[in-house]
């Protein structure tokens, strides 16, 4: 190295010590841990929230092969990666009808007390972070097929994003339930 560049490296060096001495020691966990990380989606028109930890992955809609015997809401299974995946329509499930296949429907995939499958929502918003004292636990619910799965809500101005536990909807018994009998 020339001394030219050995100055500039000794500068430089000088630069990042200085940084780091007057730098705020806050780690990105701490800093993170104020935050709560979920995923935004939609269907039937209104807008929820699911915990980003209770999604093990956001996939479009694969082909699948239908289930003889199957509750119709059980749409089918797919090969994802050589594991086979259920495929649950949430419309179906609430007892609603399924509107035709948007493209931009997605499943959100949920692997939680021995269950592994994908939810089909109508559309996939991305992260939504807000701060942990936002967090209100009882707010008003329209949906009333939807309240058991919901867990409070976060405002945004004034609007409510009502919080949709997955995990819930995997250990609710009927949802287990798909054969017919």
């Amino acid at each position: 190295m020339s001394e030219t560049d050995l100055q500039a490296f000794e500068t430089l060096k000088q630069i990042e010590k200085r940084s780091f001495e007057s730098a705020e020691v806050v780690t990105r966990e701490e800093d993170l841990s104020r935050f709560w990380t979920g995923i935004g989606f939609r269907v039937s028109g209104n807008e929820y929230v699911v915990q980003l930890k209770e999604v093990a992955e956001i996939i479009a809609i694969p082909r699948y092969t239908k289930v003889p015997g199957a509750k119709t809401w059980v749409r089918g299974l797919a090969n994802i990666r050589g594991t086979l995946l259920p495929i649950m329509d949430l419309h179906g499930f609430l007892g609603r009808k399924a509107p035709h296949a948007l493209r931009r429907q997605r499943l959100l995939v949920v692997n939680h007390d021995g269950i592994h499958c994908g939810v089909i929502v109508d559309e996939v918003l991305g992260l939504n972070h807000f701060e942990n004292e936002e967090w209100v636990k009882d707010v008003p619910v329209d949906d009333e097929a939807m309240k058991p799965y919901l867990k409070g809500g976060f405002y945004v101005g004034e609007n409510l994003r009502n919080v949709f536990s997955l995990h819930t909807l995997a250990e609710t018994p009927s949802f287990r339930q798909v054969a017919l009998v």
